[in-house]
């Protein structure tokens, strides 16, 4: 393998480019043609500042592992001055590292390094809202999906996990507990995914019931979550699992996950059923104003509030009060934000929806504001000077 060509695999689950040629294929053009006339005029020492325009929490680990390889591959060195280290809070316009070498090398890096920082540090930010909303329940990242390759699969679940553990810091949350995928479990301190049976396992079984035997003949000693939705009897299914399997209903082995479509309600409800369980339990969330989204959230079909509260009051009138429920199904921050404030009874949390809904929001920028030791930006960014 030439120089040209070289990679980094991370993680073992993505290989990002490293070498001269590998980086010029993936990198802005203008940078390149940059690059030529440096060599011809000759190279000097530059200072980046790189930022993005709106908060965020600082995920710079894969972006400067990355760097310092490729810096590493052209045979030069980068000097990082890192203002924000992983997990702290950074305002908008305020630059999260320095950057400072050779122009000739740094040029052609700066697409690549963006495109590994700013997605990761939006994704950080909404993990770490959700967590800090529902400090009770444990999340679980099931993004992978959703991700536009591995690459990117890697990012993510490396920014929940910094999500996650400031919110362990900040607001004494529970976090994220791990992830769907055995290439990103490390960052959450896990040996491999975790995860129980999919739709598709149900299918195949033809009942919930005789899904939830099959996977207890195979792993009689783990945990269990069975889906209960497949059937649109989410109450129904989970009371006969849990009456199937008593022994792991009380030792609190077996968790029922509601995963409802937006197209219908959970068994049992209609929007007068909906707001009736509320009022049972949490009047004063339907009290006063609420945005259509919000009241979709806590009434509406799918996995409402009140759904997840009416299984559990179903649970704990059947006598499985140690039967957990895992909810899933769109929960992005705006949606646990809503579940915190109806104080709805989750254990767990899976997500794939603290991604960053809006793309142009992950963009991060680089601007030199030095040559060769002289400040010099372009009119509008001096805000970006050391101090």
């Amino acid at each position: 393998m030439s120089a040209d060509d070289i990679t980094l695999s991370h993680a073992g689950s993505a290989e990002w480019p490293l070498g001269n040629a590998a980086v010029g294929a993936w990198t802005d053009h203008y940078f390149k043609r940059t690059r030529q006339v440096v060599e011809h005029f000759g190279d000097v020492s530059v200072t980046y500042a790189v930022f993005m325009r709106r908060p965020v929490i600082s995920a710079p680990r894969l972006a400067l592992d990355w760097l310092k390889a490729a810096v590493a591959a052209q045979g030069a060195s980068v000097e990082i001055d890192l203002r924000y280290p992983e997990g702290k809070w950074v305002g908008a316009g305020e630059p999260i590292m320095y950057l400072t070498g050779s122009f000739k090398c740094l040029v052609e890096l700066e697409t690549l390094l963006l495109m590994k920082l700013g997605p990761a540090c939006v994704a950080a930010f909404n993990a770490y809202t959700m967590c800090a909303d529902l400090p009770k329940v444990a999340f679980l990242a099931m993004d992978a999906r959703h991700c536009a390759g591995t690459e990117m699969a890697e990012l993510m679940a490396y920014a929940a996990s910094v999500g996650g553990d400031r919110a362990k810091r900040k607001a004494h949350a529970v976090g994220f507990i791990g992830n769907a995928t055995d290439a990103t479990a490390h960052f959450f301190g896990q040996a491999g995914g975790l995860g129980t049976m999919p739709h598709a396992l149900i299918g195949y079984a033809g009942s919930t019931v005789r899904a939830a035997e099959m996977f207890d003949a195979v792993w009689p000693d783990q945990p269990m979550t069975v889906l209960n939705d497949y059937f649109a009897r989410e109450v129904s299914d989970s009371l006969a699992v849990c009456q199937r399997f008593p022994a792991r209903a009380a030792k609190g082995l077996l968790s029922v996950r509601l995963d409802t479509p937006g197209s219908r309600y959970v068994e049992g409800l209609d929007p007068t059923q909906s707001y009736a369980v509320l009022e049972r339990h949490c009047p004063e969330a339907i009290r006063g104003y609420r945005t259509e989204e919000e009241l979709r959230h806590l009434v509406g079909a799918g996995v409402s509030a009140a759904a997840i509260w009416r299984l559990r009051e179903a649970l704990d009138e059947a006598g499985f009060p140690k039967v957990k429920i895992v909810a899933s199904s769109g929960f992005d921050p705006r949606k646990c934000r809503v579940m915190a404030e109806a104080d709805a009874p989750i254990d767990v949390v899976g997500t794939g929806s603290y991604l960053p809904a809006r793309w142009s929001e992950t963009y991060a920028t680089a601007d030199i504001i030095e040559y060769a030791g002289e400040k010099r930006v372009k009119v509008g960014r001096e805000f970006l000077f050391r101090k």
